[in-house]
């Protein structure tokens, strides 16, 4: 694992190789983008959806984060902590731990394990992923079909938080093949 800092609201982690069964992504990096959105309001969820949807990633979801290790084959996945804080596992088996907190947005790439190690009673999180996407739930190794269909996926148009010129522009699309 390699970390960069990407502009001073974004950190990046890199996973290039597997951690034990998790396949992460050796292609593009998990974005970070502490307290990105001002929680506030009686639905603080709300503002995620809206930022998520305007950036042309519609909201799928609202619940907290598995405690078991899974990734997912059939979408980028961008998490917006909308309540609480937890302690999550990022890579899988031996990853990173994150402490993230409301306000928080953590974008996976596909194939990017994650696990909460503990959280919050009041842990929850807005889920949503690029058009046509989907977060299937996988909790074993890959198979060849698998690893093809991650590194297949297309890449979002925008940044699901800061729009057409956001991290995604700068970290994911100068890496496409």
């Amino acid at each position: 694992m390699t970390r960069a800092q990407a502009t001073p609201a974004v950190k990046t982690l890199m996973f290039p190789t597997a951690h034990d069964w998790v396949p992460n992504n050796p292609r593009l990096p998990v974005l970070i983008y502490p307290q990105a959105i001002a929680v506030q309001g009686s639905d603080p969820a709300a503002l995620f959806e809206r930022t998520f949807s305007a950036n042309g990633w519609p909201p799928q979801w609202r619940y907290g984060v598995f405690d078991y290790h899974h990734y997912h084959t059939q979408g980028h996945e961008v998490l917006g902590v909308f309540s609480g804080q937890a302690r999550l596992m990022l890579g899988g088996p031996g990853g990173e731990e994150v402490q993230v907190s409301a306000g928080d947005v953590l974008l996976l790439p596909a194939g990017t394990g994650h696990r909460n190690l503990g959280s919050s009673t009041d842990f929850q999180v807005v889920g949503a992923y690029p058009p046509g996407q989907q977060g299937n739930i996988c909790r074993q190794a890959p198979t060849p079909a698998q690893r093809s269909a991650i590194a297949a996926l297309p890449f979002p148009d925008q940044d699901p938080v800061q729009g057409a010129h956001g991290a995604v522009a700068q970290y994911w699309v100068p890496n496409r093949a």
